[in-house]
């Protein structure tokens, strides 16, 4: 008899989790663009740091990928400085993106005057809030790489963790252009 192969509960509980954050994030630019035919909708350029935040988290990606294979080849020293370095990327990416929004600000761009604006506060405050969520996440992969303790030698973790990372970044990159695209 043909054993079937199950999905681990966390990776299954993650997939869920990622469906809810597509649907928000469907209905957000589904609403921005049936918003953006009103008369007052004002239309701006984004702010170059959003650009290098994308590097970031594109860098961020490559360099959690690298870790989970240097975790999984059991090279634990290459794995923690693969793991410090995406986080650290990962915190970029937040800075990047405050640096934009303070640009933005500067230049009159606020959530009260006009729609349009607020629009760009929801749906790339959001995603910030998900990054910081994917930083917690690395944070507690980070601490358990450094740990004394001796435990079980389980990829899942590491796996679930780079899962939501490069959905987070998959997840920016597709918002990006679509505000350059959709304005």
């Amino acid at each position: 008899m043909e054993q079937r192969k199950k999905i681990h509960p966390h990776k299954f509980t993650l997939w869920v989790g990622i469906g809810s954050i597509l649907m928000m994030f469907a209905g957000l630019t589904s609403a921005y663009i049936v918003k953006r035919n009103q008369a007052n909708w004002i239309t701006f350029e984004l702010p170059l740091a959003f650009w290098y935040s994308t590097a970031a988290i594109v860098l961020s990606s490559i360099t959690l990928f690298l870790a989970g294979r240097s975790f999984k080849e059991r090279e634990m020293q290459k794995y923690r400085s693969l793991m410090t370095a995406t986080i650290i990327l990962g915190v970029l990416f937040i800075v990047l993106q405050v640096i934009g929004f303070k640009q933005l600000w500067s230049i009159g761009i606020t959530l009260q005057k006009n729609v349009s604006f607020s629009f760009l506060y929801v749906i790339v405050g959001l995603h910030a809030a998900h990054v910081i969520g994917g930083i917690i996440a690395l944070l507690v992969l980070f601490a358990k790489a450094f740990s004394n303790k001796t435990r079980n030698y389980t990829t899942v973790p590491v796996e679930v963790t780079s899962t939501y990372w490069h959905f987070v970044d998959a997840l920016w990159i597709y918002l990006l252009f679509f505000l350059i695209m959709i304005r």
